[in-house]
Parts: structure tokens; sequence; C-alpha cells
């Protein structure tokens, strides 16, 4: 059996999530833990063994895996016939595994970027900045209600994320508003966020 470590009202209550859209919650066991928070609450939990003690970390039969991009495909290769993400030599393989990518590589950095105030030519030559962001998102959303169209995929779980968290930090467009809220509405995202306050609140 996997094993996700999981800390309440964190990065990895997206990957919860994605476990109960994969129908996959008595075949991956989540084991909370404690991590520490930016309000100086929390700490860093002995039994979790991520080298960091982050969380999401995902353990399998084959080895540990970090980063939430990674986790998620490697939640859906495992359970395939959820149909959350095209299979290898299937339309859409290379259009799916780019936007996890481009979760990973631009839209994190731009948002902390954002965040933080920073703004150089050289960040943005590099990731890019929140309007050309905000474009790309734009583009893909324009053509359908999810970022592959009409098929909802793992990808807008992890995409959508920061901007379901955060909403002060998303782009001011009505289709990527109306993306946000259409995700946030999953089932999956409300259980979530029902048992990260019971484990909240002991």
């Amino acid at each position: 059996m996997m094993i996700l470590y999981h800390a309440p009202r964190s990065r990895s209550s997206t990957i919860v999530a994605l476990i109960h859209e994969l129908g996959a919650t008595d075949r991956v066991e989540i084991r909370p833990v404690t991590i520490p928070r930016q309000d100086g609450s929390g700490g860093r939990d002995p039994l979790n063994p991520h080298p960091e003690g982050k969380v999401p970390y995902l353990v399998t039969p084959t080895g540990p895996v970090r980063e939430r991009g990674a986790i998620v495909l490697s939640l859906c290769e495992a359970f395939p016939e959820a149909g959350l993400a095209p299979g290898p030599g299937e339309e859409g393989r290379g259009e799916f595994l780019s936007w996890l990518f481009y979760y990973q590589g631009v839209i994190e950095p731009v948002l902390v970027g954002q965040v933080m105030g920073v703004d150089h030519p050289v960040f943005r030559a590099t990731f890019r900045g929140p309007a050309e962001m905000a474009e790309t998102l734009q583009a893909a959303l324009e053509k359908g209600p999810y970022l592959m169209g009409e098929r909802f995929t793992a990808a807008d779980l992890l995409v959508f994320s920061p901007f379901g968290w955060f909403p002060q930090i998303m782009p001011d467009v009505p289709v990527i508003r109306d993306w946000v809220a259409r995700v946030m509405a999953r089932p999956s995202l409300q259980k979530v966020a029902e048992w990260d306050e019971q484990l909240i609140a002991g």
C-alpha cells in the first residue's frame, strides 16, 4: 500500500483530494503529520520521512516520491482506471505533462515572486511574470471549462490550488475565476477541507 504524509491546510491537501478523485482512499494510506508553519506554529514531525520535513511525501512500493507534480503523475499512473490523466501514447499526454511541469517551473516561482515583490529582468526572462502566466491560463480555459477542454484532469487540481487557497493572488480574469470556482466546488475538495478542520481541531 502507498503511504501519503499529509499536514492539514497545506500543499498536501490537494493530493488528498486527488486520492479521493481517483477512488483510491482504500489503497493509499494517509498519515497526518505536523510541519513548521509560517506563523511559527507546528514543527517538524519525526514520523515524517521527507528529508526536509515537508509535505506531501508519497511512499510507494518502488520508492519515495516528492514534489507535487511528480506525486500527481505517480498516483494517476498507479490508478489509471480513474481517467484523470492521459496515459502513455494517449492523445493529450504531452499537454497533461506540460501543465504539471508548467505549474512547478513557472506558476509557483511567478506567484512566490509576486508575493515577495520580486520584479527583475532576469526573473521575468526565466520564469515570465503574472501577466504572461494569466494569459497562458486564459488561452487554455477559453477553449473549455478545464485546462484540457471538456476533460477534467489531475492537472486542474494541481494548477488551480494556489488560487483556491489564496484568492487574493488569483488573476482578475473571468474565465480563470470561473474555473477556480468550478474546481473548488468538487466534492473531493469539500471532503478534504472538512477532514483538515477535524485534524486541526484534534
